[in-house]
């Protein structure tokens, strides 16, 4: 007699050493669309990101079904987003720990397990993971692979109104309203391309009934961040302690505003290359380079005593062998991040030998995500546009420029990148002579804050400017809440109208 024997189930989070059996289970589970399964790098950065909200399912050591979901901050999305926009392309720069909303972004059953209830596990699993982390709700866009069939005689209001009646199957919906998850919104364009549900989604919800609003009265997200730049003077200092001097003499005053960041300029460390200026220009860089460390944990600790974000402008720092361009996000939580010049200008390369970097990514922050690019990065429009795909708000560039040409390249593109990126960009440079510094004799500036440019904002896209040529500092308040609103409702959207039907835009790894 043969025996049947039980199926060994198995419900846990994902790994990554999964992936291989999971693309196998992915494929089997898209068959009209095999090619739309999950990378191994998106699932990566899926288990990093937020481990415990990947769930799969194991039936005899084998993965039969798979549950993805980020944290999203509900108040940044519009009711009417697309599935692009919801999960922040394939690093899913939308997630994040202080969010609200448990969002599912995938939920699949191989053909062979369908029928065990399987997919109700996935759901209970979330459910639980969502009363655990006191999020006040699950959401997701869900398909209607079915209306294709209706979508003639019915619109998707009637046709949603037939399922709940259930005088309609419809797989996905009728699945999810057995589930205790309620039709919020109809979604137009939500996955283009889905002619099955005619690119319409219906946005659904389960309400977590033992979800409490907790009070933050400290780290509450900032929507109100105060800038303050330094347009920095460039002359001579008898020893590196007077150059530290003015470093604090310019935190002290910023911060005593209550600013959360100060920005510095590119290389405007510079006059302590007056030591070195016997030797070649090469030699004199790397000379300069020698402070760097030292101005580092400077800038940490000027951080935590005065209780701001510093964005150091840049610095000459050897790497390996070779010269590079940097500089730090020191952060007043006592932590710092290096980013790095990319874009080497060709007198950088003959008089120097500089390097162009190879860190490109915005830094979380406690006013949220920002991004920093020095100087001829801001000429290169897709550079920013990958940072703006990741989140980033705010974007700093410290420049330095000798003429008013160079100024000029800095500051067009810049406001150019404010508007196709909708965001604000802080840029800072250094002003006046430095006699006896060879290749840094002249400079020229005019520091400011850019914005996009719609209703909400200044006619001609530029919030506040520093006089030119002028050492000052720059105090300017800029309102996070007035980006979102341009995102969802501006008069032109950049960032939501791009054709990725004809073109796309992607970090290499």
């Amino acid at each position: 007699m043969i025996v049947n024997e039980t199926p060994k189930i198995d419900l846990r989070n994902l790994r990554l050493k999964d992936y291989q059996e999971l693309k196998v289970s992915m494929i089997k589970s898209y068959q009209k669309m095999p090619e739309e399964y999950w990378s191994k790098d998106e699932i990566r950065n899926l288990v990093n990101k937020f481990p415990e909200g990947q769930f799969c399912i194991e039936i005899d050591n084998k993965i039969a079904g798979c549950a993805l979901a980020i944290i999203i901050d509900s108040k940044k999305f519009d009711e009417n987003h697309t599935y692009e926009e919801i999960i922040g392309g394939e690093n899913f720069s939308t997630h994040t720990s202080n969010g609200d909303v448990l969002y599912g972004i995938d939920v699949f059953i191989h053909p062979e397990y369908r029928g065990m209830r399987l997919g109700r596990r996935l759901y209970e699993a979330r459910k639980e993971l969502c009363e655990q982390l006191n999020l006040k709700s699950i959401a997701f866009g869900g398909r209607i692979p079915n209306y294709a069939k209706y979508a003639k005689e019915l619109t998707p209001k009637k046709y949603i109104e037939k399922v709940k009646l259930q005088e309609i199957h419809d797989p996905v919906l009728s699945f999810q309203l057995s589930n205790d998850f309620h039709v919020k919104k109809v979604i137009k364009g939500y996955l283009p391309g889905d002619a099955e549900s005619k690119e319409y989604a219906v946005l659904m919800e389960w309400n977590n009934i033992y979800y409490t609003k907790t009070k933050k009265l400290i780290d509450t997200p900032k929507t109100v961040v105060r800038l303050g730049l330094v347009q920095w003077q460039m002359r001579l200092f008898r020893d590196y302690e007077s150059l530290v001097s003015q470093i604090e003499f310019f935190v002290d005053a910023v911060s005593d505003y209550q600013s959360d960041f100060i920005l510095f300029p590119e290389l405007f460390n510079a006059p302590l290359m007056a030591e070195f200026n016997h030797l070649n220009e090469p030699e004199a860089i790397r000379g300069l380079s020698t402070y760097t460390e030292r101005l580092l944990e400077t800038f940490q600790d000027f951080a935590i005593t005065y209780n701001i974000n510093i964005v150091t402008g840049s610095m000459p720092m050897v790497i390996g062998e070779h010269m590079y361009n940097v500089g730090f996000l020191c952060r007043r939580d006592g932590t710092y991040e290096r980013y790095e010049k990319l874009h080497i200008t060709p007198a950088e390369e003959t008089a120097w030998g500089m390097k162009g970097g190879s860190k490109l990514q915005t830094f979380d922050t406690d006013c949220g995500k920002v991004g920093v690019l020095i100087c001829y990065d801001i000429e290169f429009p897709e550079v920013s546009r990958i940072l703006a795909e990741e989140g980033m708000n705010i974007l700093f560039v410290p420049f330095m420029t000798d003429t008013q040409n160079g100024y000029s390249r800095v500051k067009i593109c810049a406001q150019a990148r404010a508007v196709e990126n909708e965001c604000y960009v802080a840029i800072a440079g250094s002003v006046g002579n430095l006699p006896k510094v060879n290749n840094m004799d002249i400079q020229y500036a005019q520091s400011a804050v850019l914005t996009p440019s719609d209703f909400a904002f200044p006619v001609n896209g530029i919030k506040a400017e520093a006089t030119p040529n002028t050492e000052s500092t720059l105090l300017v308040d800029v309102d996070l809440d007035l980006l979102k609103e341009l995102h969802n409702f501006g008069s032109v959207r950049n960032m939501k109208d791009r054709r990725k039907d004809l073109y796309s835009l992607k970090k290499k790894k």
